[in-house]
Formats: C-alpha cells, structure tokens, sequence
C-alpha cells in the first residue's frame, strides 16, 4: 500500500510540474499549453509511456524512489513576450512547483493535524521525497530536462534550435538510471526531505 501511495504522489507531482511549465507560458504570451488542454489535473493529458508509466513501476517493483516525468508541454518560444528570458521562467516553473509542494507538505507534517503512523501521513511525506526529487531530477542539464533549458536560456543566444544531445536524451537519463549515476540525486533529496519533516521521516524510512 505505502508504494502505492509512493507512485500515486509521484504522479501527481509530475501532472504539477506540467502545468506550472505551461501556468507560466501561458502569463509570459504562449497559450499553446492552455489551448492544448495541458493546463488540468487530469493525468491522461499528462502521461508519457515511460516516464509516468515505466519509471513508476520500476519504482514499484524494486522500491528505489527514482523520478518520473510526463509529456513536455508544448511551448512555443516565439509567442512569448521575451523569448530567451521567459524561456527560462517557464524551465524553472516545474522544479520550482515541486519545491514549493515539497516545502508545503514539510510543513503541513510539521504542524500536530496529521495523526502519525497513517496513511495520510505517508501520503504528505510520498509528496516531500518525491517533489524534491522531481526538482532535483529535472535541474540537471541534459536534454530535454527543464537544467538544460535553464542553461541554454542563460547562454548569450537566441536560437531555441534543439540541442544536439536532444534525440538522445532519454536513453542517456535511462542509461545513467540503471547505472546508479543517481545515486546522488537520491540520497540528496531523502535528505532534504529529513530536514523537513524531522523525526516523521523515520516512518517513510520505515
């Protein structure tokens, strides 16, 4: 049941960070995320085979708490009111969005509403070890994660050509997946997530 609980938060963190990239498109002049129906809670406009479907059930089948990901949001960088600068703005939108819901969750679990040894508890924890996660994740600069569009908006250009590691993007990630080159990203954000929530970490940990 508490990995059940895992991958239905993972899910949805991942359905969040979606529409912050596309909330904040469509605020910078790009409707194209909203006019394509990407701005909902709906996972089934969300889902991408590998990273909401494969991943998950990797995590459920070997218990190891690797992130996910879903369909990018469709952004158009030539609608935007600043094309390079708001580029930006809508790569960090996502990791900042699971941030903010891992902060959120911390401190809902710190404040005596959540009755311990539940599961609600473990639900509000699943939240805080996955959105760091998720953030963390999605900040390292290879492509297509939202790092390497934060890098490449930073950089004194203003082609939004794709980069050339773009194709093989994903079976880098995978690759590095399975290698243990993550390891780190792991281990960094189950610590985040203990600074967070304290001594209730133990019950996730558990």
């Amino acid at each position: 049941m508490n990995l059940i609980i895992y991958v239905f938060a993972l899910i949805l963190s991942i359905v969040i960070h979606e529409i912050a990239h596309g909330f904040v498109a469509d605020k910078c002049g790009d409707p194209t995320a909203r006019l394509s129906g990407r701005l909902t809670l709906n996972p089934l406009n969300h889902l991408d085979p590998i990273g909401s479907i494969l991943i998950p059930l990797f995590v459920f089948i070997t218990t190891i708490p690797v992130p996910g990901w879903a369909k990018p949001v469709p952004v158009n960088p030539y609608n935007l009111n600043n094309p390079r600068i708001d580029m930006v703005k809508v790569a960090f939108a996502g990791p900042f969005a699971n941030i903010g819901l891992a902060v959120v969750s911390s401190i809902i679990l710190r404040l005596p509403i959540i009755p311990p040894n539940t599961y609600l508890e473990h639900l509000f924890l699943c939240f805080v070890v996955a959105n760091f996660l998720l953030a963390l994740f999605n900040l390292i600069p290879i492509p297509p994660l939202d790092g390497s569009r934060i890098v490449a908006g930073l950089l004194p250009s203003t082609s939004f050509r794709p980069s050339p590691l773009e194709p093989f993007g994903f079976i880098i990630i995978i690759l590095l997946l399975y290698s243990g080159a993550f390891k780190f990203i792991v281990n960094l954000a189950l610590y985040l997530s203990c600074l967070g929530v304290g001594e209730r970490f133990l019950h996730f940990a558990l």
